[in-house]
């Protein structure tokens, strides 16, 4: 655990809860292989069209965490936040979309794979329907677990120069300033609450993680609905 983990209280908590599914998403196949150029191009083509969709239903889930938000720059944090996510799906994915021949009407018509659908669709319900402190905390480790990821990768690389543009990415500055700040307003938020609902936020937070784990898996199995 880096000092900055160490440093702060209940994301530290949180941290720590989910240490056994980061272990098995470092581990996971299609992360090693992006790291030494393994993983199939058409695992990485499944994926990236999936994220851009994830990333849709992200965003809307940010505007939703924003219009709860109790403090002004926590508004305009979150707003930013969905905003930049579409525009990294633009742009990242877009470049890849050229590489890959496909369009984006190609794209936005692909239906979500079942766990995207899932995941999003959790999400999207949380965001629908609970206070903030319960919404930040279930869309929480999408930044976190990919900003450690892309830090964690970034020390091997890859000799994939698509991947590692993929690494880059997470691993910029940029992204972890933003990380940084959905960290201090859940660290903010969480002090100021009972340890019930600090619970059910753990609750959350470690759905949502596991449902990052599963993500990768249905990127690397190219998954698809079985009827």
């Amino acid at each position: 655990m880096t000092s900055e983990r160490t440093n702060r209280r209940f994301t530290a908590e949180l941290w720590r809860s989910i240490e056994a599914t980061y272990t098995a998403i470092l581990r996971h196949p299609f992360l090693t292989g992006l790291t030494d150029g393994s993983l199939p191009r058409e695992s990485f083509q499944f994926y990236a069209v999936q994220d851009a969709l994830y990333l849709r239903e992200f965003a809307r889930a940010l505007s939703m965490a924003a219009a709860r938000a109790p403090r002004e720059d926590w508004i305009i944090m979150f707003n930013e936040h969905a905003a930049g996510a579409l525009k990294v799906e633009r742009a990242l994915h877009g470049s890849f979309f050229r590489e890959f021949g496909l369009s984006r009407q190609e794209v936005a018509a692909t239906p979500l794979a079942p766990t995207n659908l899932a995941y999003t669709s959790y999400l999207l319900m949380v965001a629908h329907t609970a206070p903030f402190h319960e919404v930040i905390a279930t869309l929480l480790p999408c930044d976190w677990i990919y900003w450690e990821v892309g830090k964690e990768l970034e020390r091997s690389g890859s000799p994939d120069p698509l991947y590692a543009r993929w690494i880059g990415t997470y691993a910029s500055a940029e992204f972890g300033g933003l990380v940084r700040a959905v960290l201090d307003a859940t660290d903010e938020t969480a002090a100021r609450l009972h340890e019930v609902e600090r619970d059910v936020m753990r609750r959350h937070f470690i759905v949502t993680s596991r449902y990052e784990w599963m993500f990768w898996e249905m990127g690397y199995r190219r998954e698809s609905w079985p009827i």
